[in-house]
């Protein structure tokens, strides 16, 4: 398995892969993960897939099927002998991101803390993207009986301080923040931190090296995997 991520200046984002990779690892004995980059870090799916030599399943490590899920990536594995699975975002399999959304913020705040939530991302000009991180807010919201906007970094409207804004205006007093990210980063750094300036009482850390995460990207991973001959 080749696990593909956007890659960061930020050495936090970086670390975060490589250590989601050894979650993934562990929870599959045998299985050999590798990691690469799209930009910004090293090495870049092109060289493991060189290295290799062999068929490889490559999973996105994006929670969009935006830009870099529907050219960059394609365009960087083409001429390969991969199998592309499909990003960790949609609907397949979004208990276990949900879940992981939902342990990170109870690890920042008690539930009876807050009465609105803010869901932090990073931000597309796709609108259809940006559709399923709402879809995905609805559903947080929904189990954790809050109200919840959703904000960007970058990309897209509101921020995360006109977010807070919105959720003041339809009640809400003690605003938390759920991070749709999976590192620390500048984006991250970004929408989170406009929402606390606007008085968000708490920010969730992104989705990190989770078992959660994992279970969702073997699930990508088997998606993938050609069926057994029946005998």
């Amino acid at each position: 398995m080749l696990l593909v991520a956007h890659g960061s200046r930020d050495p936090r984002a970086n670390a975060t892969t490589r250590a989601l990779a050894r979650v993934v690892a562990a929870a599959r004995p045998g299985l050999d993960v590798r990691v690469s980059f799209l930009e910004l870090a090293v090495p870049s799916p092109a060289e493991v897939l060189t290295a290799l030599g062999e068929r490889v399943v490559v999973v996105p490590l994006l929670l969009t099927n935006a830009y870099h899920g529907r050219i960059d990536l394609p365009a960087q594995v083409a001429g390969f002998d991969v199998a592309l699975a499909a990003p960790l975002g949609g609907t397949e399999g979004r208990a276990h991101l949900l879940a992981g959304l939902t342990k990170r913020l109870d690890a920042a705040i008690s539930r009876a803390a807050y009465d609105g939530l803010v869901l932090a991302a990073a931000g597309t000009r796709m609108a259809d993207a940006r559709v399923v991180v709402e879809d995905a807010g609805e559903q947080l919201g929904a189990a954790l009986g809050v109200p919840v906007e959703v904000a960007y970094a970058a990309g897209a409207e509101p921020t995360g301080g006109e977010a807070v804004a919105r959720l003041r205006e339809r009640g809400a007093r003690r605003i938390a923040v759920a991070s749709y990210f999976l590192a620390c980063g500048r984006l991250y750094d970004t929408v989170t931190g406009s929402a606390a300036q606007a008085g968000a009482v708490a920010v969730a850390e992104p989705l990190g090296a989770s078992w959660d995460l994992a279970r969702l990207i073997l699930d990508r991973y088997d998606a993938v995997l050609p069926a057994p001959a029946l005998l």
